[in-house]
């Protein structure tokens, strides 16, 4: 035990090591943190005696890290903000209720957060942290409460409860509507242009498949990474997406989009909130997730 406690590290040496290496100077360094020249230039030089290894080349006037040194900067800018919002939590805590929720990015801005002032209104003494994630993480080392997660039921060390399944439906702009598009049947459709969201290649596949549509180009068209810039893409005329409903709520309701064709297709997977297996009890993870399920009702499923 002592031998792992001798590894920990002051965390000022750690600043003065990720300050410097984002400035490539130690004077630079020195400034920010408040402290001379010398008194960073020790703290590295300490550091790397701890280490065993060198982090820093010193070339001319400036510094520059070693091959040591920049796999060694990720973790320390990961500790380091674990480090901050661990004091933050604990600032937070004695005041009223905290609970951190991990959310899909997309989801989170454009369904939840809209919401939230209902839920903060029925529950005032709760304050939230919500931090975007897109892929399933260690809820418990990361100090999260609950996430939101879109997939199967499965997040190790967790317990995925259910909250509804997607459904996605053919929309565009209204001008592209009236200037490239027959509204006879789904088959019109197959003329394109036709835009996808890059993690989901096949959707448009499924949906011809649905409507009973054989075309070859269905995997053809511009492609995004997240549903925001997708949305945006639609929106500017750039073509046709599949989009699920509880994302566009305001954009159908202005008339920014419209639906082409009125055939909604279920996707694959649904939505769960996860809690660690530790976690299960937590009143404020619990009460979020009851709140949630209640918010759903067509909104998403419909």
């Amino acid at each position: 035990m002592m031998f792992a406690r001798s590894l920990i590290p002051d965390l000022g040496k750690l600043q003065a090591f990720e300050s410097a290496a984002r400035h490539g100077s130690f004077t630079l360094a020195a400034k920010e943190l408040s402290l001379t020249q010398s008194a960073v230039s020790r703290q590295i030089k300490e550091l790397e005696t701890q280490l065993g290894v060198t982090l820093f080349e010193r070339i001319r006037q400036r510094v520059v890290l070693s091959s040591t040194g920049q796999s060694f900067l990720p973790d320390v800018r990961k500790l380091l903000g674990q480090t901050e919002e661990a004091m933050l939590r604990a600032m937070t805590a004695p005041k009223s209720s905290a609970l951190n929720l991990a959310t899909l990015p997309t989801f989170g801005s454009r369904w939840l957060v809209p919401r939230l002032p209902d839920f903060l209104s029925r529950n005032p003494d709760v304050t939230l942290n919500v931090v975007s994630r897109s892929e399933p993480f260690d809820l418990e080392d990361n100090a999260f409460d609950a996430a939101i997660h879109y997939g199967q039921p499965v997040w190790a060390n967790a317990t995925c409860r259910y909250i509804c399944r997607e459904v996605i439906v053919p929309v565009a702009s209204p001008a592209f509507l009236d200037a490239s598009i027959s509204r006879e049947g789904p088959e019109a459709l197959a003329a394109g242009p036709l835009l996808h969201l890059a993690t989901r290649p096949k959707a448009w596949a499924s949906w011809f498949q649905t409507a009973g549509v054989e075309t070859g180009s269905a995997f053809v068209g511009h492609r995004f990474d997240q549903f925001t810039m997708l949305i945006e893409a639609t929106i500017a005329g750039l073509g046709l997406a599949l989009l699920p409903r509880y994302l566009i709520e305001q954009e159908l309701k202005d008339g920014r989009l419209q639906v082409a064709f009125d055939r909604p297709l279920p996707t694959e997977n649904n939505y769960y909130f996860v809690v660690p297996l530790k976690n299960r009890a937590n009143s404020l993870a619990n009460l979020l997730f009851e709140w949630i399920s209640g918010q759903v009702g067509t909104a998403i499923q419909r």
